[in-house]
C-alpha cells in the first residue's frame, strides 16, 4: 500500500539582508526544509553599484537580489526538504515594508533601465530609508491644517518610511524620474508581479504604508497642497486590493523556469513580514501583541476596538486578519543598535577573548552584562539610533547614552542599550492601554529570540510573561500558512494558524525584584524620552542639521 506524498506550501521571506524559503506541511505546519540567500548588494547606503555616492539617511536595494532568492533559494529549499515541485500546492511571499520602488507599466524597475541606472531615486527605497523626513513633516503639517480625517488612524503622524513621503521626496529632488515612474509599488506586491505576470496589490501595505483608509487614498486637493505636480500621484498606486490569504494568480512559465516549481502553482497575495508572522505565532485574537524582533521591531496587535493611539504606525480594518482592526507600532532600531555597539564600542581584547572561547562578541557582552544587577552600570540610554518610529514618529531623533564615566565598560553600554529597547517597547504597550486598546499578553518572534538574557530583560521591564514563537522562521512560516489558505488547503487564516502555527507559552516570566528596579529606571527613561522627544530640547535635530551641512560642504568625507 502506498500513500500520497504530503502536500506542502512555500513561504518566501524577503528580509533586510537576505531572503529565506521555508517548505511547510499544510497538515500540521511541520518545517521540512529551508534555504537562505544573502543579498549580493545588501543595503545600499553609501553609494550605488555604479559608484554614485548617496547622502546621509539613504537606504536602497537592488531588485536582482530579490530575484536571486527565487532563482537560488527555492530549488535549494526543495532539495533540503526532499520534496518535489508536484507536492507544492501554493507559495506566498512576505517583505519588509515600506520598501517601495518606481517601475514602468509592465513592472520593470526604473533602476534597470540604462538611462536611469545612475539616478539614486530610480532604485527601491528600503524601509529604513529615512531621508524623506522633511516630506513626512510637510504631509503632517498640511494634514493637520486641512483636517484630514485619516491622520488619526496613524496616531497623528506620518512616517518618513512610508509611500507618500518617499514619493514626494522623489518628486522634489528628481522630478524627471518621478514623471517616468508609471507605477509606485511596494516590493511586497512587485515580487508577486514577478511570479504571476500580473500586478496585484494587498490591503496590508496599502493601509499601513499607503494611507489607504475606508476604501480610498488621500484626495487630489490635499496632494496638490503638498506640491502642484503631486496631484496625480495616487494614480501610480491605484489598483484593486486582493484580500489577505487569497490567490493573487498562478505561477507563469517564466517564473516556473526561474524557481523550478510547476507552472500554474497558486501564488498568494503579497504581505508584510511582521503582519504575516501573527498567523505563525497564533497571535490573531484581540489583545495578543506580537513583537517581531530583529534589526528593528514591529509590534502588531489585533483588536475589536477602534481608538486613536498616539504615535501608532496605523490601524487598518482587516489589516492582519479579517474581521478585526489591526494595529501596528514599531521601533526603528533594536538589533541594529546592538550591532552598532559591537562594531564601534568594543576593544580588540574583547574580540580576542570571544575568539579564544569560541563565541561571538555579542555572546561575550551578553554574558558579562547578565552578571550585573539592575542599575549597576549607572547608565540610561535612548534607543533612537535610527530615529523613533513609535510613539514619537520622528526619524531625525538620535541615540543617547547618559551616565558614562571612566569606569564604564562595553558590557555596561551593551546592557543599557538592551534595556533602552525594552523601555521603548513598554512605552508602546502603555500608549495602547492608555488609549483604551487592551494588551492582554505579549508574544515575541524574530532573530533576537536567540538572546535569552535580552528576552528576560523584556519580561522584567514589561512585568508580564513573554510567550515566544516556537519557530526560527516566523515570517516564512506565516507566509506558508497564507499560501495554504490561498491554495484551499485550509478555509481561512485562523483555521490555518491553529493547524500550522505554534508558540511556547510563558517562555519568560518576570522576576519581581528586577521588575521593581526597572520601574524606577523606567521613570528616568520616560523623563529623557519626553525631554528630547517632545520639545524639551531640540538639540538632536540641530546636531543632525549641522552634520548634514558639514557633509554637504565636504561630500567626499
Amino acid at each position: 500500500m502506498t500513500t500520497d506524498p504530503p502536500a506542502v506550501t512555500l513561504g518566501i521571506d524577503f528580509g533586510t539582508l537576505s531572503g529565506r524559503v521555508l517548505v511547510v506541511s499544510v497538515d500540521d505546519g511541520a518545517e521540512l526544509g529551508s534555504a537562505v540567500h544573502e543579498y549580493a548588494h545588501g543595503v545600499v547606503d553609501r553609494e550605488l553599484p555604479c559608484g554614485v555616492p548617496l547622502p546621509p539617511d539613504w537606504a536602497l536595494q537592488i531588485p536582482q537580489d530579490w530575484r536571486d532568492v527565487l532563482r537560488l533559494a527555492v530549488p535549494r529549499a526543495l532539495a533540503d526538504a526532499d520534496v518535489t515541485p508536484e507536492q507544492v500546492v501554493g507559495i506566498a511571499t512576505d517583505f519588509t515594508a515600506c520598501t517601495v520602488l518606481p517601475t514602468t507599466w509592465d513592472g520593470t524597475p526604473l533602476c534597470e533601465l540604462p538611462e536611469y541606472r545612475d539616478r539614486p531615486h530610480a532604485h527601491p527605497k528600503l524601509w529604513r530609508h529615512h531621508a524623506a523626513q522633511p516630506e513626512a513633516d510637510l504631509i503632517v503639517e498640511r494634514a493637520l491644517r486641512s483636517g484630514q480625517p485619516w491622520l488619526a488612524r496613524y496616531g497623528g503622524r506620518i512616517s518618513s518610511e512610508w509611500q507618500y513621503a518617499k514619493a514626494l521626496q522623489v518628486l522634489r529632488e528628481d522630478p524627471g524620474l518621478y514623471a517616468a515612474a508609471d507605477r509606485w509599488i511596494e516590493a511586497a506586491d512587485w515580487i508577486v508581479w514577478q511570479l504571476t505576470g500580473a500586478e496585484s496589490r494587498n490591503p496590508c501595505t496599502a493601509g499601513y504604508k499607503g494611507i489607504h483608509q475606508d476604501g480610498r487614498y488621500p484626495g487630489e486637493a490635499f496632494l496638490a497642497g503638498l506640491h502642484p505636480d503631486f496631484t496625480g500621484f495616487t494614480a501610480k498606486l491605484e489598483h484593486p486590493l486582493t484580500p489577505l490569504g487569497a490567490p493573487a494568480g498562478r505561477l507563469t512559465p517564466r517564473a516556473a523556469a526561474l524557481t523550478g516549481l510547476r507552472e500554474g502553482t497558486v501564488v498568494a497575495v503579497g504581505n508584510v513580514d511582521a503582519h504575516v508572522t501573527c498567523a505563525a505565532a497564533q497571535a490573531l485574537d484581540p489583545g495578543r501583541m506580537l513583537a517581531i524582533m530583529g534589526t528593528s521591531t514591529c509590534h502588531i496587535l489585533n483588536s475589536d476596538v477602534l481608538a486613536e493611539v498616539p504615535g501608532m504606525c496605523g490601524v487598518v480594518w482587516d489589516g492582519v486578519v479579517p474581521g478585526l482592526w489591526g494595529y501596528e507600532a514599531g521601533q526603528s532600531g533594536v538589533g541594529d543598535i546592538l550591532a552598532w555597539a559591537v562594531r564601534n564600542a568594543v576593544p580588540d581584547e574583547y574580540a580576542a577573548e570571544a575568539r579564544r572561547r569560541g563565541m561571538d562578541v555579542h555572546e561575550l557582552l551578553t554574558e558579562r552584562a547578565a552578571a550585573q544587577p539592575v542599575g549597576a552600570h549607572g547608565l540610561l540610554a535612548l534607543d533612537w539610533h535610527s530615529g523613533n518610529r513609535s510613539v514619537l514618529v520622528d526619524h531625525h531623533l538620535s541615540g543617547l547614552v547618559l551616565g558614562l564615566t571612566l569606569d564604564t565598560r562595553p558590557e555596561d553600554v551593551y546592557r543599557a542599550l538592551i534595556e533602552a529597547t525594552a523601555f521603548g517597547t513598554r512605552t508602546i504597550v502603555e500608549a495602547f492601554e492608555t488609549a483604551g486598546v487592551p494588551v492582554t499578553d505579549f508574544t515575541a518572534a524574530g532573530g533576537l529570540l536567540r538572546n535569552r538574557f535580552l528576552m528576560q530583560v523584556y519580561s522584567d521591564v514589561l512585568n508580564r510573561p513573554v510567550h515566544v514563537l516556537a519557530s526560527t522562521q516566523g515570517p516564512a512560516l506565516g507566509a506558508a500558512i497564507h499560501a495554504a489558505v490561498a491554495a484551499g488547503a485550509h478555509p481561512d487564516i485562523r483555521t490555518a494558524s491553529d493547524a500550522m502555527g505554534r508558540r511556547q507559552e510563558n517562555a519568560y516570566t518576570p522576576d519581581p525584584a528586577r521588575s521593581a528596579a526597572y520601574d524606577r529606571l523606567y521613570v528616568e527613561y520616560r523623563a529623557l524620552h519626553d525631554h528630547f522627544g517632545r520639545g524639551g530640547s531640540d538639540v538632536m535635530h540641530r546636531l543632525r542639521a549641522l552634520r548634514s551641512a558639514a557633509l554637504a560642504a565636504h561630500p567626499t568625507t
